[in-house]
């Protein structure tokens, strides 16, 4: 059955026991106290430190966005350019976007090999000069 002197021989036991009798000791020096509490104040300012950092890299984050999604849509357009450019330049696109599935691959309605959504024009030969 259960034994109560097997707990002294166990080393969690034995540690939490080190842990009491330390606890209940009283403080020595008249400076335990005042180290205490500059601990405390210390941690205190320092969580408040890293709350700030962390407030200022979000807004900081939240302020870049349309920064980097101007750059990445202008990134899209040049390379819609230069793919209508490769496959003769006839067509011109307006905000056209392609539809894939979850997977990444296009998803394909009829015969169609892409689908794209949005305002398209086909320019006349007058207008490429």
């Amino acid at each position: 059955m259960f034994d109560p002197n097997d707990l002294r021989r166990n080393a969690a036991w034995q540690a939490a026991q080190q842990w009491r009798t330390r606890a209940s000791q009283p403080h020595r020096g008249p400076l335990s106290g005042l180290k205490l509490i500059l601990t405390w104040l210390l941690f205190g300012v320092l969580l408040i430190v890293g709350t700030v950092l962390g407030l200022f890299f979000l807004l900081l984050g939240w302020a870049m966005l349309p920064i980097v999604r101007y750059r990445m849509k202008k990134r899209l357009e040049q390379l819609r350019a230069e793919r209508a450019k490769d496959a003769g330049g006839g067509y011109h696109y307006r905000e056209t976007h392609t539809r894939e599935t979850h997977s990444g691959q296009a998803h394909y309605r009829g015969s169609e090999p892409e689908l794209l959504e949005g305002d398209y024009e086909v320019r006349d030969e007058k207008h490429k000069s």
